[in-house]
């Protein structure tokens, strides 16, 4: 009997997953929308508090182009994640993984876990990683929904990208050069073991990825109900590596590996020179972790030829973040000049307690993400106000911190703007992919906040290290 209650329930939590699917497929929009509706919504909030709509034009174009730097360093991730995981070795990796599981329910979950795992390491591997890993697993196995095993491959920026190495908010704040001077003034610097390596962190990381396998395997539809990639009439032909053969002597050094053992040495030394002087956890910043992995995919291609063409088809990944950069340095601007964030910064010390801040700091980090899709500019945006509060609240500002980096991939789960790259590699829309992950938010929340929540009462408050 009481197995037929949980196959009954098992059944009921599917067709909910099958619905949602279907009706994002129908309503979802795309993902530059939100970012002009954040612009408008800024604009005019700034104007309700007395702000000469004139003077913010200027704030606004003033910021558009304040994030340059920053957006180079976003769209390295994207470029290097791609170029290590398209690499020959590591795609071989992914076609022995793509053997493992045996069943599209099985599969499904498979993906979600590594998914996560591999956006600890680097959220723009993860993507690609990812996408390549569902290709495969999708040549071999029939009947496994396209959506679901799509939702599943994107859980590492949905989930947990934030609490692992690549988080933007813990490396801008453990780099004193990235971190604007107005934000410098109130937190210092804050260093990864105080944020993303704490155990606290860890914890709170290995609870929300158990979450989400599970979520993703008792919703996986059955063969029968499926949408497959045949449906979409997706194209799942493995990569190629084939180079073509040199027809000049101008061409040699591309085909040869001189030049890259050569470079990939040199490299090789200077990241051992700063980790040997300075140690790893301060040298972990967004300039390091780009020049490591382009290092590491170049040496993997083996050949100039291959990592070149890894980088061009990389390019088109990265087209969502060049252009919608731009739009969030006007925000920043918008925010800053106006004074709404020294507002917010008041707001929220006179409703919150030490208590309940790191909740409502978790609440609005996610709402604010669905406009501001982005953890690291966004951060930016956010971090002055809700550090200033955390200091007058006497709430520990690292821990700050890894509350954003929790809650900040809440709104990742249907802001289809990161999907982007994983888009690219499937051939998908973001619509027909953000109803499972809606699925996935609906349980994230109240887990993620209670968390927050929880872990902030076992870490006193520390001022700050200039």
């Amino acid at each position: 009997m009481s197995k037929q209650i949980i196959q009954d329930e098992d059944s009921a939590f599917k067709r909910f997953g099958q619905a949602l699917a279907d009706w994002c497929e129908k309503w979802f929009p795309d993902a530059f929308v939100f970012a002009v509706l954040a612009v408008l919504i800024v604009f005019l909030i700034g104007w309700a508090m007395g702000n000469n709509p004139g003077q913010m034009t200027i704030m606004f174009g003033n910021g558009f182009w304040g994030l340059i730097p920053f957006t180079m360093q976003m769209a390295f991730i994207v470029i290097g994640g791609y170029a290590l995981a398209s690499s020959p070795p590591i795609y071989k990796i992914v076609q022995k993984l793509a053997e493992l599981p045996k069943t599209s329910r099985g599969a499904i979950a498979f993906v979600a876990f590594f998914s996560m795992a591999s956006s600890l390491f680097s959220w723009g591997f993860s993507l690609i990683f990812s996408g390549l890993l569902v290709r495969e697993i999708c040549r071999r196995i029939k009947g496994v929904d396209f959506r679901a095993i799509g939702a599943a491959a994107y859980l590492g920026l949905g989930a947990v990208w934030a609490l692992g190495l690549s988080s933007s908010a813990a490396l801008l704040m453990n780099t004193k050069g990235s971190i604007p001077a107005d934000l410098y003034k109130i937190s210092g610097l804050i260093t990864l073991d105080k944020t993303i390596f704490t155990w606290q962190s860890m914890t709170t990381c290995g609870i929300i990825m158990a979450l989400s396998v599970i979520i993703a395997y008792f919703s996986a539809p059955t063969p029968e109900k499926a949408k497959t990639a045949e449906f979409y009439g997706v194209n799942l032909e493995p990569l190629e590596f084939k180079l073509g053969t040199k027809e000049k002597p101008s061409e040699w050094l591309e085909y040869s590996p001189i030049l890259t053992i050569l470079i990939s040495a040199i490299g090789l030394v200077y990241l051992y020179h700063m980790v040997s002087t300075k140690g790893w956890l301060n040298v972990l910043d967004l300039n390091t972790f780009n020049f490591m992995f382009l290092i590491l995919a170049m040496l993997l291609h083996w050949r100039p030829r291959s990592f070149l063409k890894a980088i061009a088809s990389s390019v088109p990944a990265t087209a969502g973040v060049l252009v919608q950069f731009p739009f969030y340095g006007g925000i920043f601007g918008l925010i800053m000049g106006t004074g709404i964030s020294h507002a917010l910064a008041q707001i929220f010390t006179n409703i919150s307690t030490q208590g309940t801040y790191p909740v409502l700091v978790g609440i609005y980090s996610a709402v604010l993400g669905l406009f501001v899709p982005s953890g690291g500019s966004k951060w930016i945006i956010e971090a002055p106000y809700v550090l200033e509060a955390a200091k007058n609240l006497g709430v520990n500002m690292g821990w700050v911190v890894n509350i954003y980096n929790a809650a900040e991939a809440l709104p990742n789960l249907v802001n289809p703007f990161w999907m982007l790259p994983l888009l690219g590699v499937l051939n998908m829309k973001a619509r027909e992919m953000v109803g499972y992950s809606v699925l996935q938010l609906m349980f994230h929340i109240p887990v993620v906040l209670f968390l927050c929540w929880l872990f902030s009462k076992t870490l006193p408050y520390v001022p700050p290290v200039f």
